[in-house]
């Protein structure tokens, strides 16, 4: 076992000390020890790597921003550890890290294999919503939720013992490192970049998966041009622990097949690569004007308010609306939204604020939302509406407490439905 800092990552090494590296990435809310019952026979050819997320297992609570983040600590973790090149699988979010360093480091990766994986886990607005759920009332009971979502029907009734191992592994998770992943999966969409995956891979996925169905593996498949995919009858989203021969089998298959044919590959296509042009042919940056502020505040309106209400508002636009609609994108969003004085969190609050002193009680229930989705607790939101009530009056603090309490109450209940989005 490991001992981490905060640019590396906890992590456990079992096998044969000369023989070549074999990465395994765990699903968001397990431990390494989803892999257990894989280990004896990869490590009969592998040097078998396992990892931890932050603040999983034990490991520092130190949360990851972003898939990209996650990538590169692992990277760091091996340079520590003098590996340079090695095979990797992994399962759901462990399976988004490999693609992140299958497309950032090709040349390190030597084949990978990605379960219950997809191009783009969901949308962004259920896992932003999840943790709004998770801030307000922890991992404790929404761990219960997990059991329906990582197992079948029948595996659930038959293996109660496994079942509630994972909803301790889920439990006993730090809720910060939880969130951020949730937000880092939130953002994590490589359907244009699939392409550009140039290692053997093999996708596999559960017959009965609701998180990544079958359906998103083959989306996998089209993109990646050297791809092949196994479907897992009988299995659901946890599926190397549900089915774990069935996928230590596809695992030794995939890697003793593609490993050695893929590192003769790579170093004949370097052998055969064309020099680079002299310095002087290169092309140099164009410069640029001032960039539009459109994009950028289409991208945090969706980030804050969510896919549903953009795509709601620029489905309702018109020839009397639209002007309006971009109005707000570009200016409210992509000026002053965008403006790095201020973190999301505090805006919030000052828009909370302004819209219970102006008695906009339809836009503070939108922005209610939004607050939740920007970190704010439901404790930090009601010491802003007390402390809003003292400068700006009782009865409009009143009004905008029954709007903050109903909001509250849907959005964090543990499965409850996100509401109306604000501008």
């Amino acid at each position: 076992m490991s001992e981490t800092t905060a640019k590396t990552l906890q992590y456990r090494v079992d096998g044969p000390e000369d023989a070549p590296t074999l990465i395994l990435g765990p699903a968001l809310g397990t431990t390494w020890h989803m892999w257990d019952r894989q280990l004896p026979d990869l490590t009969r050819q592998w040097r078998v790597l396992r990892y931890d997320l932050p603040g999983h297992g034990g490991a520092p609570a130190d949360p990851a921003t972003s898939v990209a983040d996650l990538a590169d600590r692992l990277l760091a973790t091996l340079d520590l550890l003098g590996i340079d090149r090695f095979g990797y699988a992994g399962c759901s979010l462990g399976a988004a890290v490999g693609v992140r360093i299958a497309l950032a480091r090709p040349d390190r990766v030597a084949a990978l294999a990605l379960v219950s994986a997809a191009a783009r886990h969901g949308t962004a607005d259920a896992w932003r919503q999840r943790g709004v759920i998770v801030r307000a009332n922890g991992l404790g009971q929404f761990s219960h939720t997990v059991p329906e979502r990582w197992f079948t029907d029948g595996y659930r009734a038959a293996q109660g013992a496994i079942v509630e191992w994972a909803v301790q592994m889920v439990r006993t998770t730090d809720a910060e490192c939880y969130i951020a992943a949730c937000e880092a999966l939130a953002a994590h969409d490589v359907r244009d970049e699939l392409g550009r995956i140039t290692v053997p891979t093999l996708v596999v996925a559960g017959a009965d998966d609701p998180a990544t169905p079958p359906a998103d593996a083959r989306v996998l498949v089209a993109g990646i041009p050297d791809a092949r995919l196994a479907v897992v009858p009988a299995a659901s989203h946890l599926t190397p622990v549900e089915q774990p021969a069935a996928v230590g089998e596809l695992l030794v298959r995939h890697f003793g097949a593609t490993w050695t044919e893929s590192v003769v590959a790579s170093t004949t296509a370097v052998l055969q690569a064309p020099p680079a042009p002299p310095a002087a042919e290169q092309p140099t940056a164009v410069p640029a004007g001032r960039v539009d502020p459109y994009e950028e505040g289409s991208l945090i309106r969706r980030e804050v308010l969510g896919d549903a209400h953009v795509d709601r508002a620029a489905a309702g636009a018109d020839a009397f609306t639209g002007d309006f609609e971009e109005f707000i994108t570009r200016y409210a969003w992509g000026e002053v939204w965008a403006r790095p004085g201020l973190d999301r969190r505090t805006r919030s609050i000052i828009t909370l604020t302004a819209l219970t002193a102006r008695g906009h009680l339809d836009e503070l229930a939108s922005h209610t939302r939004a607050a939740l989705r920007n970190g704010l607790t439901p404790a930090e939101i009601k010491e802003t509406l007390l402390h809003t009530g003292v400068y700006c009056g009782l009865p409009a603090a009143n009004a905008a407490f029954a709007v903050a309490q109903r909001v509250i109450q849907e959005e964090t209940s543990v499965g409850g439905p996100a509401g109306d989005r604000p501008r």
